[in-house]
């Protein structure tokens, strides 16, 4: 059976499964970066006592599945969320859902994910898909980061369904559960709901590792990775860092590009708000994420490696901070 979903390739996995499952219900004004501003999707964090890939757990988007959960919930969309003890029941239910008309969004790990390339394949148990269809052993596949959609086999689908490690998805599904339409008013106060959340997040958090506070937390703690962990350890840190940002988010701080469109478009809803001037600041953001990633990779890879190298990667994380905190302060200005 296959279903009449309309497949649109996005910036990232989440923003992607939940503007193209919204749109599928009826809720035609959600873009990418309107999904990921109402989920408040921003984020960063730093988690030392957490090693993924030898590496500490950094993230630079909000927790998966909240981006989903946030739209649907200030949309007033009722959704359904589920995970699994047996696999044999996740096919059960996946199969019915699709037997049904429901397209359904998975979390998957990417390791073996047969259509991703070899390069991108690792150890992350946060990726998002749509499963429309399904002919004989064959699962028709909509992944968002990918151009076109695409086919897993039963197995395949099982297999990263039920990844192992940090994060399993343990067969994890989700959709919403009727269709419906959505007047500009309530995505008006979807929008204002979701920068207020945000502005919480990155500047009101009180855990150093969260946040604008954060970022500074991170920066103080690459200057003293060489020193303190040796050569070895801080280049396995620092591919950490530019894994998780361009591996698995957006790429050269995409998040933060994707959000500086999120303001722009809500400028439309909000024309006296002065949204698109601070959307500049996250541009500017942006692009200095962009620059971490590059000399971070320079470290990693041996071009550098000095002390002066991890400072100079300190300070530009240091200004990055002041950029966001400086932005969200001003967007918490405008909103008052």
């Amino acid at each position: 059976m296959e279903l009449s979903f309309n497949h649109v390739q996005s910036a990232h996995c989440e923003n992607g499964v939940t503007r193209n499952l919204l749109n599928h219900i009826g809720i035609e004004q959600m873009t990418e970066p309107l999904a990921f501003g109402i989920g408040s999707g921003l984020f960063f964090i730093y988690i030392p006592f957490v090693k993924i890939n030898n590496g500490p757990a950094i993230s630079y988007r909000t927790m998966p599945g909240m981006i989903f959960n946030r739209a649907c919930k200030s949309l007033q969309v009722p959704l359904l969320r589920k995970k699994f003890n047996s696999e044999e029941a996740a096919k059960a239910y996946l199969d019915e859902a699709i037997a049904s008309g429901t397209p359904v969004g998975c979390q998957v790990g990417v390791y073996y994910l047969p259509y991703f390339p070899r390069e991108y394949r690792f150890h992350f148990n946060a990726h998002n898909l749509v499963i429309y269809g399904k002919e004989n052993d064959e699962y028709l596949v909509s992944d968002p980061v990918m151009e076109h959609v695409t086919r897993l086999n039963a197995f395949d689908l099982n297999r990263v369904r039920f990844s192992k490690g940090f994060l399993a998805p343990k067969g994890q599904l989700y959709y919403p559960k009727e269709h419906k339409t959505v007047s500009d008013d309530l995505v008006r106060k979807a929008i204002l709901t979701g920068m207020k959340r945000n502005i919480r997040h990155m500047l009101h958090a009180h855990v150093p590792i969260l946040g604008v506070d954060g970022i500074r937390f991170t920066a103080h703690r690459i200057r003293k990775w060489k020193s303190k962990l040796g050569d070895k350890a801080a280049r396995s840190y620092l591919a950490q860092l530019v894994r998780m940002q361009e591996e698995i988010g957006t790429g050269g701080g995409g998040f933060r590009f994707i959000y500086a469109a999120f303001l722009q478009e809500s400028s439309a809803y909000f024309p006296e708000k002065g949204l698109v001037g601070i959307s500049e600041q996250f541009t500017k953001s942006g692009d200095l994420w962009r620059s971490v990633a590059v000399q971070a990779a320079g470290i990693y890879k041996g071009r550098l490696g000095g002390q002066q190298d991890y400072d100079h990667l300190s300070q530009m994380m240091m200004e990055i901070a002041d950029i966001e905190g400086n932005a969200f302060r001003n967007l918490s200005k405008t909103l008052k």
